[in-house]
Parts: C-alpha cells; structure tokens; sequence
C-alpha cells in the first residue's frame, strides 16, 4: 500500500491551533478570494435597498460639514488655522469616519457573524480583515470629495485662507494604514470582550462619539490650551488627523515624533487585539 503524505497531496492542511500565538497569517492568502467576496457582499447588501444608494458617501459627508461649520465655526468661532472652514471640517470628516467604521463594525463582528462562523471553517481574522478593505471605498469617494472642494476654494478663494498640498502627501498611504489598523486593532479587542460582557455593546457607539471630540476633528491642536494639549496628544488619532491635514492643506502641527509615537501605540493595540481575537475565536460560539 503505497503511503500517503498529507502535506504533498493537499494544498491546504487544517489543523487545530496550539497557542495563542499561532496565527497562521499565511492561511489569509490562501482565502484571499473569500475576502473579496466578503467586501463585495458588505457593499451590495448595505445599498440593496436603499433609494440614494452610493450617492450616501456624499450626502452624509457634506452635511456634517456644514452643521459642523456653522455649528463650531460660525457660533462656537474655533479658529481652523487659517483653512477655509468647510476644507477644516471636511478633511477631519473624512479621515475620521473612516477610522469610526472600521472600529465599530469591526467591534460586532463575531455578534453579526456567529451563524457562518458555526458553520463553516476559515481564517476568522478575514471578516474584519474584508471590513478594513470595504470601507476604502467610502473612504475614497469622500476622499474624491475633499479633492473637489479643494479644487473649488482654489478656483474661489476665501479672505484671509489659504491652503495647498505639502510634502507630507507622501506618507499618505502610511496614514491611511495607521487609520485602518488602530480602527482594526481597537475593534478586535472590543468584540472579543463583548463575546461575554454583550452590555459592553451598548458603550461602543457612545464611547466613539467621545473619542471624537477628544481628537482634532472639530478643532486644530493649536487651538488646545497649553493645560489640556499633553491630554489630546495621548490620543494616537489625533498626530494621525494631524498628519492628514498637513499632508493635504499644508497646515496643522505635524511632527515624526507624533506618528511616531501613533504608529507604536497602533501595532501595540493591533497586536493586542489579534492575540486577543486569536484566543476567543476558538469557543465564542459557545459563548454568544
């Protein structure tokens, strides 16, 4: 009888996993496909039955902007830095809710997904991991917006503003990582311990809006008294928005320092979520 080595005649081999650190990172190439149709089953059944459809990536965008521009610009009077109020408020939307959608979506991800997770085995880390790559395309068009309205305010200055790209662009794509990955990190945490604790749920969204208005969305880090500034600059968000602007607009108090530091608390928190989400995802089913 002629003997059989399973690692020669499979191309996949799944096996139980040992520790909390086996991740097994090559297992996500393997179902790469998976993860495409994932993102496209997000898009198509977020829109399905909806009357405006993708067009929602303009309209919630460019309302917020102008509630936030009459409400902190025109009656609260927080300064943006000598930005056009509407590019101020808009760049701050945009990267933000990126990074909120990453974190709350990714956050109830076992909870929105214990019937397929029951049922059939893959790499778990590729459902959150298909939300992260998802938004993008939302993130893209308001991305497309924020260019159009730049192009505008060129085309029609405001008094006193002014704006333009600065060499900071090239780290772009290194900012929308590090937005991504802290959002990915967070949430991965949240949902692993909401697998047991379900009232924590309940403190998510409510726990976004805060951090929101303890990053430099609404306002520029220069208009922080010097008292609260240390507390604002602990948040590792706010060097990200910061950097975004900079790298954008050309204004706001980007420093290497300050990504430096976002960076090392986001691959801390990553790290911490996937090893965290690594250990839950062998009995949550049992749990939830």
């Amino acid at each position: 009888m002629k003997n059989i080595n399973p690692s020669h005649d499979w191309d996949l081999i799944i096996k139980g996993k040992t520790s909390l650190f086996d991740v097994r990172f090559k297992d996500l190439w393997h179902y790469r496909d998976l993860l495409l149709l994932f993102v496209k089953r997000d898009f198509v059944s977020f829109y399905k039955q909806t009357v405006l459809g993708p067009l929602w990536f303009f309209i919630q965008p460019i309302f917020t902007t102008i509630v936030f521009s009459f409400v902190f610009g025109k009656l609260a009077g927080i300064g943006t830095d000598g930005i056009p109020q509407y590019l101020f408020f808009l760049s701050g939307i945009t990267a933000w809710a990126y990074f909120s959608d990453c974190l709350t979506k990714t956050s109830t991800v076992f909870r929105d997904n214990v019937n397929i997770f029951g049922k059939v085995y893959f790499p778990r880390l590729i459902m959150p991991l298909s939300i992260i790559v998802s938004n993008l395309v939302r993130f893209a068009v308001q991305l497309l917006l924020l260019l159009i309205m730049m192009g505008y305010f060129y085309i029609n200055p405001v008094e006193g503003t002014s704006f333009s790209f600065s060499k900071g662009i090239f780290l772009f794509p290194v900012i929308v990582l590090l937005m991504a990955l802290l959002g990915l990190g967070i949430g991965l945490i949240i949902t692993a311990i909401t697998t047991k604790y379900k009232d924590l749920t309940f403190l998510v969204t409510f726990g976004v809006q805060l951090m929101m208005y303890g990053t430099t969305v609404i306002y520029p880090l220069s208009e922080v008294p010097i008292e609260y500034r240390k507390f604002i600059e602990l948040n590792p968000l706010t060097g990200i928005i910061e950097a975004f602007r900079y790298a954008f607009l050309g204004k706001g108090e980007f420093t290497f320092w300050s990504i430096g530091y976002s960076t090392c608390v986001t691959l801390v928190l990553l790290t911490l979520g996937i090893l965290i989400f690594n250990k839950t995802e062998k009995n949550f089913v049992d749990t939830i």
